[in-house]
């Protein structure tokens, strides 16, 4: 089904996606069951819910991980397809935009389908199994409808698939002004809150708790604040007393090193219960498309992983990323000072070690020998057999989302990666996020103190020097930092252009947004001699910049106001021309014409 809105009916026919031998997403196959047959116990609840965690999301990634990510100034893409996202001029026959919001249908289709064949189910489960896992689908469909807002604008709310489908309305939904779908995302975590257990998950396999919708709750309304054109300091104060509430009396830390975040064992960040709503991949069966990772065939380079199924080369972060953490593609590496672990953890450059990839190697991954050093990991690698010329012409690679090789994959799960599978956990809100939530918030409402402390705790797991005063640029600043390459900035431009759409403009159009000419030539005569040999660092040439030169192709002259919501599929406008960019967004009092009654 092509058009978006008969992902609406599509939840109805497919309730559970395929099996899977991996416990959380260990159910039967869509064809040896009915509803009325499963969700008979406890277990068979959980697994119910479990496919939320990922499979109706798979198809949003390349939007969440690059493309809004270019949008924002972040990230870099040479591709000629992809000139739209760096000029930000996309319009509605663009694949990613139609994936991505397809997915997003799919998501609150699921979501709605799930909570009623709970709800209808005769089975024998605990009340407290049901409330939880009818509370864990509202929360995703919070999530989805979150994502729809914030990236369209107005849109359609879709709160019962069934009568929508039973009455083959479908294709006559209006849309409903943002205002109020933002009333609704609040509705639903409110809902979910009342059903949700607290501290449920730290340690073990995290799943979503009460913090965790209130967390994402206290994001909705420092979103929300700014909606209708001004901050609303009522919003903005109840954004900071959930995120007060999550970050005091959740029982979740910060994970103390920053690095350890974004790696496969899942210890390292489960103990401190960072992650808040995360999508948990699964890779041991590969019959499952779309329960599996697969970013880093997208963002990571030829040659880094033995699967032949990476082709990232063509992006990698922004020179203005790397400037605004203090760094530049044209310093000589062997004198590069990072004062902030975040760079590295974000983005790798040249000269740059990881003893966390390539595990298997002595040394780990060297970012200076894998280009340039033909004998490096013989016979492992493939394509790396002889001298190839630096990727990304901005200097930067992805660093994040990344996995390895099959060998880190084997150890943090106790089997390998397949081509396009692997498991690595996928964050889309964490506690380092609610900490600046609660900055920002705290800062609009006139607590300073409280904004600065915040800002320097996450500064401190950084490594990085405390700031002495903080105003708004310098919150601003911090969450491009923190949250680098992890799907937010976009988002972060759209609620601030509610209210500042000027400042937006400004800052977008100030961006070094464009690439180096002659970069790989500079990286290759450093480690290289004249017949294309290894010889280290500062062996072969000297480092000599000069010849260096920036070239601005994609500097932004102008930015249209409008660029801040992405358009409706074209197909979908065809098909129901009441969400065309021309239509009218209806007024809905949220709570009058929706209820959550029916959940008792």
């Amino acid at each position: 089904m092509k058009n978006a809105m008969k992902y609406i009916a599509l939840a109805v026919v497919v309730t559970l996606g395929a099996s899977s031998c991996e416990k959380f997403l260990d159910r039967p196959s869509e064809d040896s069951f009915t509803t009325a047959q499963f969700y008979q116990n406890d277990a068979q609840l959980e697994q119910g819910v479990d496919y939320l965690y990922n499979s109706p999301w798979h198809d949003i990634t390349r939007f969440f991980i690059y493309s809004s990510e270019a949008m924002a100034g972040n990230v870099y893409l040479s591709d000629a397809t992809q000139k739209p996202y760096m000029y930000l001029t996309v319009n509605g026959t663009d694949e990613v935009v139609k994936d991505m919001s397809y997915a997003l249908w799919a998501v609150n289709a699921h979501c709605n389908t799930v909570i009623h064949n709970i709800i209808a189910s005769k089975g024998s489960f605990s009340e407290e199994t049901r409330n939880r896992c009818i509370g864990e689908a509202l929360a995703w469909k919070a999530m989805a409808y979150f994502f729809l807002v914030r990236t369209f604008g107005d849109v359609p709310i879709i709160h019962d698939n069934t009568e929508v489908i039973k009455e083959a309305t479908y294709n006559e939904q209006h849309k409903v002004q943002k205002d109020d779908v933002y009333d609704y995302v609040v509705m639903t975590l409110e809902k979910a809150m009342e059903l949700l257990p607290k501290n449920a998950y730290i340690g073990k396999l995290n799943r979503i708790d009460y913090y965790a919708a209130e967390a994402l709750l206290a994001k909705v309304y420092l979103t929300k604040a700014g909606v209708s054109g001004s901050l609303n300091q009522e919003d903005l104060k109840k954004a900071a007393s959930y995120a007060k509430d999550v970050i005091e009396n959740s029982g979740r830390s910060l994970t103390p090193v920053y690095s350890d975040i974004f790696r496969m064992t899942p210890a390292q960040f489960q103990r401190t219960g960072e992650e808040l709503f995360t999508w948990h991949w699964q890779a041991a069966n590969t019959n499952d498309w779309t329960t599996q990772n697969y970013i880093q065939c997208d963002v990571g380079c030829t040659g880094f992983s033995e699967n032949g199924d990476l082709w990232g080369d063509w992006k990698g972060p922004t020179i203005d990323l790397q400037n605004a953490f203090g760094v530049s593609a044209l310093d000589n590496p062997m004198n590069r000072m990072d004062t902030d672990d975040r760079r590295k953890a974000t983005m790798m450059m040249f000269g740059d070690q990881y003893d966390y990839f390539w595990t298997d190697v002595d040394g780990g991954f060297n970012l200076y020998r894998f280009f340039f050093d033909k004998d490096y990991y013989p016979g492992g690698l493939t394509e790396n057999g002889s001298v190839k010329q630096w990727p990304c012409a901005t200097g930067a690679l992805y660093c994040k989302h990344l996995f390895g090789d099959n060998a880190d994959h084997k150890a943090a799960f106790g089997y390998p990666a397949f081509y396009m599978y692997n498991q690595l956990p996928t964050h889309i809100l964490r506690l380092g996020d609610i900490y600046l939530v609660y900055a920002e918030a705290a800062y609009l409402t006139g607590d300073e103190a409280t904004a600065l402390t915040y800002v320097n705790k996450i500064r401190e797991r950084a490594n990085a020097r405390p700031l002495t005063s903080v105003n708004y640029e310098a919150i601003w600043d911090e969450r491009r930092l923190e949250l680098a390459l992890e799907g937010d900035r976009w988002y972060d431009f759209v609620r601030r252009s509610y209210y500042d759409r000027d400042n937006c403009i400004e800052e977008l159009k100030a961006q070094r947004r464009s690439y180096w000419d002659g970069l790989p030539d500079l990286y290759k005569g450093f480690v290289t001699n004249d017949q294309d040999e290894y010889v280290g660092p500062g062996n072969g040439h000297s480092w000599d910049a000069t010849s260096v030169v920036y070239n601005s192709q994609y500097t932004l002259n102008e930015v249209d106001p409008g660029a801040f919501y992405m358009p409706f599929p074209t197909e979908d406008v065809v098909m129901n021309p009441n969400v065309g960019s021309k239509s009218e967004a209806i007024r809905v009092n949220v709570r009058e014409a929706y209820s959550y009654d029916y959940i008792k």
